[in-house]
């Protein structure tokens, strides 16, 4: 495997250190569900286990009844499918192992011109299948997994990437506004179950591209590689207080993918728009987090348990409180996502004009004017039902 090392800009909110650690994907802290006595609880069990079966008894609580927790399945349908596709083989396409349903292409490869025509064709492409945000980054080996995990077998394995890649095609999906902000519901988990399912199909219909042109194109959703160091190196945003990637159009509200290729593109360097300044004054996530699983300090180096990463100086959530709330509610929660000041559609020139001033000395009256405006509260789940909308605000 070929690794083009492209550092992460240096600065207070992400810095690679020389005692980096890669991370295994046995420790992520949703497949220690599986196997680690601290995290394999019945509610975590539950947890997973109302993803694929209606829930005898429903939580007594506006956002978790029946049509709540029936949307969210249903959007993470597609996505369900291919995960589901080759459980017999312990894979687990787009989580533990890479997407696999994809033809083979020609071995003469199509000239796409200059590396700079053939991002820019890469691009054009992926949104016309239905990409939010693509950027193009260097395959970088420390992002990639050391192993991959196998539920079945209870094991590590190898990743298995092919030789020879050189780009990683980040692409973004934005998760609906209004769903996102009815969280904590099973309502809101619909958002990020739409947004994998949106992914898969414009991850595998961009890497069959490629690959009928004679490249090699490997599509990934959670799996094979570590992909928010990739999106920031890719250009798509800068790095959160609350462990997300927060972007210049649609804040942290974004899903991510990645396409592993070949092909000769050019790749596109990372952006500063004042999101260290900011969070570096903001707590709003972390004062809404119920488990208080995010960081309230400046970024440090510290492996908080055996599910952080190791070697990089940054603000890191607690994956073991954050996982252990959404094993209590039955569903994922984005509560960090819904109080993020950032959380707003840039489609609209007032929020343009808030993103500008959070990036200048002037960012703490957008901060306040974030809060006396009421951005971050809950759209309730019942109002949503009855087409309540935050699309105008």
């Amino acid at each position: 495997m070929t690794a083009a090392r492209e550092d992460l800009p240096s600065g207070p909110s992400w810095e690679v250190l020389p005692d980096f650690e890669r991370f295994s994907q046995v420790d992520d802290v949703f497949n220690r569900s599986f196997w680690d006595p601290e995290i394999a609880t019945d509610d975590a069990r539950r947890f997973f286990r109302s993803y694929r079966e209606p829930l005898t008894e429903w939580r007594n609580a506006a956002g978790f009844g029946q049509r709540d927790y029936a949307i969210r399945n249903a959007a993470w349908q597609v996505v369900d499918i291919f995960a589901e596709m080759h459980d017999r083989d312990d894979l687990r396409d787009g989580f533990l192992s890479p997407l696999t349903q994809l033809r083979d292409g020609p071995e003469d490869r199509f000239d796409l011109g200059t590396p700079a025509e053939a991002a820019a064709t890469v691009k054009l492409v992926a949104g016309t299948f239905g990409a939010d945000l693509v950027g193009i980054c260097g395959h970088d080996e420390r992002w990639v997994y050391t192993e991959r995990y196998a539920r079945h077998a209870d094991e590590g394995r190898p990743v298995d990437l092919p030789d020879g890649l050189t780009s990683v095609i980040v692409i973004g999906q934005a998760m609906d506004h209004d769903l996102v902000d009815t969280v904590p519901s099973a309502l809101s988990g619909a958002a990020t179950g739409l947004g994998y399912s949106k992914d898969v199909l414009v991850l595998l219909a961009t890497a069959q591209w490629l690959r009928n042109l004679g490249y090699k194109a490997v599509p990934s959703l959670n799996d094979s590689a570590l992909v928010i160091p990739q999106a920031i190196q890719a250009g798509l945003g800068e790095y959160g207080r609350h462990g997300l990637v927060i972007t210049p159009e649609f804040g942290p509200r974004v899903r991510f993918g990645k396409i592993f290729t070949d092909a000769p593109v050019a790749h596109d360097s990372p952006i500063s728009f004042g999101v260290t300044e900011f969070c570096e004054s903001c707590r709003r996530c972390t004062d809404a987090c119920p488990p208080k699983a995010i960081a309230d300090g400046q970024p440090v180096s510290v492996k908080l348990n055996r599910s952080s990463i190791g070697g990089v100086r940054k603000w890191t959530t607690d994956g073991e409180k954050c996982f252990s709330y959404w094993g209590q509610i039955a569903s994922d929660c984005m509560i960090c996502i819904r109080v993020c000041p950032y959380n707003k559609d840039f489609t609209k020139r007032r929020h343009r004009i808030g993103r500008r001033l959070a990036g200048t000395r002037l960012r703490p009256v957008m901060l306040r004017l974030n809060g006396r405006l009421g951005f971050g509260k809950r759209l309730k789940p019942g109002d949503w039902w009855s087409g309540a909308t935050r699309r105008r605000t």
